[in-house]
């Protein structure tokens, strides 16, 4: 990548990953022009010149960006995060660049009308229906085959999504789904209408994670991830990432074709995506294939290098895709050949965090990369399925993907959390 070229990195002004694409874009020779869901009003307060957007409104986003960037070219456009994602997808449009059309970002947001498309293109679907709002939920609870998992249409990361077994639960669900989208932070930050919920057949089966780059539509598979905790509900808190998986040859071209068969039916093109998928007893069911690429600081688990020489000069997964926005292809690249893994470390309980102890314990033991605390002293945390974010993460790096699995668990056992209850001011 000679030259000192452009790219447009749309992200969420809280975003795990920007710093890790600036550090990356400066080892490139690229610079990074932010666009952010900051106050348009504000002059530039935390000093990186990005540009105000606003993810829903795209045709003004469209006009901001167009007058920011117009000293110069933009040469390849990436999101973080699913609103940034779409605002892309109508950026790379407007700029005659490759990538997924904005009509494809919008279905691979809204499980509804992704549901819809692969059931369309007979692939694997768990029955579902739709709560409107304004919809009672005790008539449609005696009618299901339990259990079901109840759901909203647009949150991702396992956020509002609840197992119910009974018609109590069932209506308890929804009742506790609905409330969380008619929260304010949700309205904002989400829009849509906070009522509607979908109810899917629960899967039994075994979850997997698929991390690829769509290349003027062929899949290329930059990692197969296990999820070795089960994810049974009656939430579904993911925890562990662990790669390569441990599946079976059989069982990996399979949720390889799902996907991609998946990602042709949701009409996504160019870019990178996000899949999972849930491999059951009749199939695999591919349950999200998001137009973007795998979220906050879980891509420090994957390192790349050339194919020709895959054991030195590793770079992480924001330098390939800012290889890849700028038109280089991904087939020369692969993954590092040893074992690595993530852990998203759970909120146990809900509460004000105050500190964290045996930090340097759990770095210190064998096979553990780091440990990163993210979260923040007096902070209040919310655990799933309201809240939105973890305490930190744990990496490892090993030879198998059993000691991975088995340094992240003994890291995260060394780990001592003070949460003290959250007391709400009362004001009279």
């Amino acid at each position: 990548m000679d030259g000192k070229r452009r790219v447009l990195l749309l992200a969420t002004t809280t975003g795990y990953q920007t710093r890790m694409f600036e550090e990356a874009a400066a080892s490139a020779g690229v610079e990074i022009v932010y666009g952010t869901d900051r106050c348009e009003r504000l002059d530039d307060p935390w000093r990186d010149g990005a540009i105000a957007v606003r993810f829903e409104e795209t045709a003004a986003s469209l006009r901001a960006i167009e007058q920011a960037v117009g000293c110069g070219p933009v040469d390849g456009v990436l999101a973080v995060g699913d609103r940034p994602a779409m605002l892309a997808a109508s950026v790379l449009r407007a700029l005659g660049l490759p990538g997924h059309p904005p009509e494809a970002a919008a279905i691979a947001r809204d499980k509804r009308r992704m549901r819809e498309r692969l059931r369309a293109a007979g692939l694997p679907v768990p029955e579902c229906t739709v709560l409107e709002a304004g919809d009672v939920p005790a008539p449609t609870a005696a009618a299901l085959d339990y259990p079901v998992v109840v759901k909203p249409t647009t949150l991702s990361g396992s956020r509002g999504v609840i197992r119910a077994d009974d018609p109590a639960s069932f209506v308890a669900a929804v009742d506790r789904i609905r409330r969380l989208l008619a929260s304010p932070d949700i309205r904002v930050s989400e829009g849509g209408d906070p009522g509607v919920v979908q109810v899917e057949r629960y899967i039994d089966g075994v979850e997997y994670a698929l991390e690829g780059l769509l290349e003027h539509g062929t899949l290329r598979v930059l990692a197969i991830f296990d999820k070795p905790d089960p994810l049974e509900g009656p939430f579904f808190e993911e925890t562990l990432y662990v790669t390569p998986s441990r599946a079976g040859h059989v069982a990996q071209q399979a949720i390889v074709s799902a996907v991609a068969a998946a990602a042709r039916a949701i009409g996504l093109h160019h870019g990178p995506i996000h899949a999972e998928c849930r491999v059951a007893a009749d199939g695999v069911y591919v349950l999200e294939v998001a137009a973007r690429p795998i979220g906050g600081l879980c891509a420090r688990a994957l390192r790349f290098a050339r194919e020709a020489d895959a054991s030195h000069a590793h770079v992480g997964l924001e330098a390939l895709l800012l290889r890849h926005a700028l038109g280089e292809p991904a087939s020369g690249w692969v993954r590092a050949p040893e074992a690595s893994g993530v852990m998203m470390i759970p909120i146990p309980r809900a509460g004000v965090f105050r500190r964290v102890d045996g930090v340097e314990a759990a770095r210190v033991v064998h096979g553990i990369d780091d440990v990163a605390i993210t979260a923040k002293a007096d902070q209040r945390v919310v655990p799933l399925p309201e809240g939105a974010s973890y305490l930190g993460f744990i990496f490892a790096r090993a030879g198998t993907p059993g000691e991975v699995e088995r340094a992240l668990r003994d890291a995260h056992a060394a780990l001592r959390f003070t949460i003290d209850p959250y007391l709400p001011v009362m004001r009279g």
